[in-house]
């Protein structure tokens, strides 16, 4: 366990890499703030993880749900748990939704809505706790993203311009906060076995339901948590996690136009 436990915050627990992330942290002996919609998913992955991990009570676990497609809501959230935590060290940005339709398939109400969840809510969570770690002149945001916002996919164009927001966000949130302290890691997965397939949206806006081939075979989410939190602790200011997808990020940087006429044919669900 830790010498000095830190407080954790981790949107998207309740499932996937979220959870993962919250049973890495809570096996170190920090406390975890869990954060979803759903009040009952949450309670059982902090009965679940409590019963499982030695040295762990429920006691190390925070629940506090949110819903990240409700941003005006969440900044009287942060306040109450600042009352209640008084101090946190980590925001793990894990929530969000993907997509899987055609553009020219996707009406604008579908890309408006995985924006309001990917993008809004992720910096309205992040611009109402930001006055906390400025104070303390201490603090790190990490920000899962997806390899899908270094490089685009097609199937996927709302999810890739949601994430590629995201890293123009942060990267410019990095330059303006540097001399507070705060640490900015842009976090990028890419096929991991979760089930982000099964709720991504299709252009009539209800869930896919099918899982992507690639993404049930990928990396297990407690693998990829485990590789996030190493990376976290080196307050790494990228972190790529994955196998054999990982080259694309390079050919994205040194031979795009490859790139482009691979993903043009690429089997993506």
């Amino acid at each position: 366990m830790n010498q000095t436990p830190k407080t954790v915050w981790i949107t998207g627990a309740s499932s996937g890499i979220g959870r993962a992330c919250a049973e890495v942290y809570a096996a170190k002996g920090d406390r975890v703030i869990l954060s979803s919609r759903r009040v009952d998913a949450l309670e059982k992955v902090a009965d679940d993880l409590s019963h499982r991990l030695p040295l762990v009570s429920k006691s190390s676990f925070v629940i506090a749900p949110l819903d990240l497609a409700q941003p005006d809501s969440l900044h009287g959230i942060v306040k109450k748990v600042l009352s209640d935590v008084v101090t946190v060290d980590i925001v793990i940005h894990c929530g969000g939704i993907s997509q899987r339709s055609l553009a020219i398939d996707t009406p604008l109400e579908v890309d408006r809505h995985v924006m309001e969840i990917d993008y809004f809510g992720t910096i309205a969570l992040t611009k109402a706790l930001l006055p906390h770690f400025v104070k303390r002149q201490a603090g790190q945001f990490a920000v899962v993203t997806s390899l899908m916002g270094v490089f685009s996919s097609p199937m996927r164009s709302g999810y890739c311009g949601a994430k590629h927001a995201l890293h123009g966000f942060f990267e410019a949130l990095r330059a303006e906060h540097y001399k507070d302290g705060i640490g900015i890691t842009m976090v990028c997965p890419g096929f991991i076995a979760t089930d982000i397939s099964l709720n991504a949206l299709v252009g009539n806006g209800s869930k896919q339901g099918t899982m992507d081939k690639k993404t049930g075979a990928g990396m297990s989410p407690l693998d990829c948590a485990k590789r996030l939190v190493k990376g976290l602790e080196k307050r790494r200011s990228e972190i790529l996690i994955g196998r054999s997808e990982l080259i694309a990020v390079y050919l994205k940087r040194f031979f795009p136009g490859l790139l482009r006429r691979i993903m043009r044919k690429a089997a993506v669900t």
